[in-house]
Parts: C-alpha cells; structure tokens; sequence
C-alpha cells in the first residue's frame, strides 16, 4: 500500500514538473495585437475626496475584441464579484447580488457604482502600449513601452524578459491622490 502511494506520488510530481515546464503558448510581437484576453490579479487603491483611502484587490479575466469588452472581476479566492460588457455603443455591469446597470458610457458605469472615473475605456490601449490623442510615450531601453502619461493617468510597464516585443507583466496606473491600479498579468492569449 504505501509503495502504491509513493509511486503515484512520484508519478504525479513528475507530470506537474512536466506540465512546469512546458513553454508559454508563442504571442504575436506586442504591436499587432488587436484581440486578446488575460488572466491578472489586481489592486486598487482609491482615495474618494474627503475619505480615507480604501483598497481592494482580487483577480480579473479580460477579454478585448473590436466588438467590445468583458471583463469578469473576482475576489482573490475566485468568487465572482462583478461582470462588465461593453460594446461601442452600451455597457452594462452585473453584480454578484444580481444587481444591474447600463450606460451608454462604461467610464461613466464604474463611476455610477463605485464613485471613481476608471478608464474602462482606454484600458485596452494601455495593457499594450497605444497611446491616444496628446499622450505622451517613453520607451525603456528596448524600445518597449516604459510610461506613458495621457489625460492625467501615468501608466508605468514591466516586462518579465528583455524581448524588444513582449508583452507587459505587470502594470502601475495611476492618477496622482485618487487612484492606484497595479496588475499582475499571469497569461496573454492573442485571439483571432
């Protein structure tokens, strides 16, 4: 019996350090991403005026296509706490207690709900390092995005590799004395 346990535990360690060591899935280069989803944990930090600050943090899927945005927010255990669908022309949010909201605007959404501008809408363009309008852009020694300062918000980038055309792993968002948005990103996946 115990000799039975032992080698199926030694079978399963050895598939986990299999499967641990397989290659990421190969991206297309940073640039040419138009469609993705990822996997990320977050934490917010946000400073209502005239309140103390607050902080919340969970994990987030995010999937971005032409046609419009849906982003699932959860708890750090997993436990679904908001859903948000944006097209070009309406948002809406669910809840995890059922309760939902529309808007022709998904910035003007999070505000309604949370009392916070996000830009839900410009995200996108930020995880890869599009800038808009008057935007500023500063690259890093790779010529990958490093800052970027657009509209108020100072987006800072870190890369888990030197590659001149990967992805970010991580992201700092910020507008200074408001709010603070750091994202771990655990997976990217290019879609068609």
């Amino acid at each position: 019996m115990i000799a039975r346990l032992t080698l199926a535990l030694g079978l399963a360690c050895s598939l986990l350090t299999g499967c641990a060591s397989l290659p990421p899935p190969s991206l297309p280069a940073r640039q040419d991403i138009r469609h993705f989803s990822l996997e990320a944990r977050f934490a917010l930090r946000a400073t209502l005026l005239g309140q103390a600050s607050q902080s919340s943090g969970g994990r987030m899927t995010w999937t971005h296509r032409a046609a419009g945005e849906q982003i699932l927010l959860a708890n750090p255990l997993g436990y679904g706490l908001a859903e948000i669908d944006s097209t070009p022309e309406r948002s809406r949010l669910r809840t995890a207690d059922g309760k939902e909201s529309e808007s022709s605007d998904p910035d003007a959404l999070i505000e309604d709900l949370t009392g916070l501008r996000l830009p839900v809408a410009r995200l996108p363009g930020w995880l890869t390092g599009r800038a808009a309008g008057d935007a500023r852009l500063e690259a890093d020694p790779f010529g990958r995005p490093a800052r970027l300062n657009e509209a108020g918000w100072q987006v800072d980038y870190f890369y888990d590799d030197n590659r001149p055309d990967a992805l970010p792993a991580r992201l700092h968002i910020s507008r200074p004395g408001e709010i603070e948005l750091k994202l771990r990103i655990e997976e990217w996946r290019a879609l068609p």
